[in-house]
This record gives C-alpha cells, sequence and structure tokens, in this order.
C-alpha cells in the first residue's frame, strides 16, 4: 500500500518503511520489509477493519516475497502488530480467510509481532500523491486507490494524510 492507506478517513498518519535497507545498493536482507506504519483511532476504526481493507486492496496475500512485479523477501505479505491481541486478532482473521477459501491459495502472510519500524528516507514519503504520473504508480497503486474508493466508499478521503505535510521523520 503506497497511498491507498492515506485515503483512509480513520488514518491519522501512515509512514513509509523500508526498514534498514536504505541507501544500500542492491541491499538484500532477510529481516526487513517494505511497510507501512498506520496510526488510527480505535474509538473511529477497529483492528479488524484495517485487517480487511489490507486482505481486500493492499496485494494478494497469497503471493510468496512479492508484491506486484516486486520480488524478494522485503516485499513479503506481513503483518506487524503491536499487541499480543493484535496478533491474535490479525492469526484468527487469516484462519477465517483460509477456511472459506477466500482466495485460489493458502495466505503467505506472516504475524511479526513486536518488530521495530524505521521510517523511510523523505524521497519515499507521500510518493504517490508526489508522482502520480510515474509508470510504477499508475500500474500498480492507482488501481489500488481504487479499489479502495469502491470497496470501501465510507472510509474513502480525497485528499490523502501527507506524512511530509505533517513534519514527520
Amino acid at each position: 500500500m503506497r497511498g491507498d492507506e492515506r485515503r483512509l478517513k480513520q488514518a491519522l498518519l501512515t509512514q513509509f518503511d523500508l526498514s534498514t535497507a536504505l541507501e544500500i545498493p542492491c541491499f538484500t536482507s532477510h529481516d526487513h520489509a517494505e511497510a507501512i506504519e498506520i496510526e488510527y483511532d480505535p474509538t473511529r476504526t477497529s483492528f479488524g477493519q484495517l485487517l480487511k481493507i489490507f486482505f481486500s486492496v493492499a496485494h494478494d496475500p497469497t503471493e510468496l516475497n512479492m508484491q506486484g512485479p516486486d520480488e524478494g523477501t522485503q516485499y513479503r505479505s506481513a503483518i506487524f502488530p503491536r499487541s499480543v491481541e493484535q496478533a491474535r486478532v490479525a492469526l484468527a482473521y487469516i484462519d477465517q480467510l483460509d477456511t472459506a477459501k477466500a482466495y485460489p491459495a493458502p495466505i503467505a502472510t506472516t504475524i511479526e509481532l513486536n518488530r521495530k519500524f524505521f521510517a523511510a528516507e523523505d524521497y519515499h514519503q507521500d510518493y504517490l500523491t508526489l508522482h502520480p504520473t510515474q509508470a510504477y504508480i499508475v500500474i500498480n497503486d492507482l488501481p489500488k486507490v481504487a479499489a479502495l474508493k469502491r470497496l470501501f466508499p465510507e472510509l474513502y478521503r480525497e485528499e490523502p494524510v501527507l506524512v511530509m505535510a505533517k513534519g514527520v521523520k
């Protein structure tokens, strides 16, 4: 999710994370993952609702170590819960989807509890908003924004929450 998560009405802040592999050409680590951090108000939306969006809009959760055209362990499907309760809810949700055969293959999403979030460099933040005509964005990310708007119109906002506008680093 590079831009769709920033259009959630309940999102207070999202940041893009490339973890510890930043600024090192051709660096491959089995530990880091491209991820986003979503701050939200649990009195307005639930962790379960975020999971529903994640599994409906973000990517194909059955793909192992890939997101669209990008391949490698840093592109794995992963959820980084902040508590044991969030991990439990995420595992239960995945079990429900697998039991219902919601996807043609088993879900490959991992649950990785208590992982530290490292914000990516500024030039990665708000990338979709700043580069809406870039080919990768048009092909891979704008369809996700459209899906969010179509599938969750009550949660969609036209103006995304921007990291750099908030001065977050």
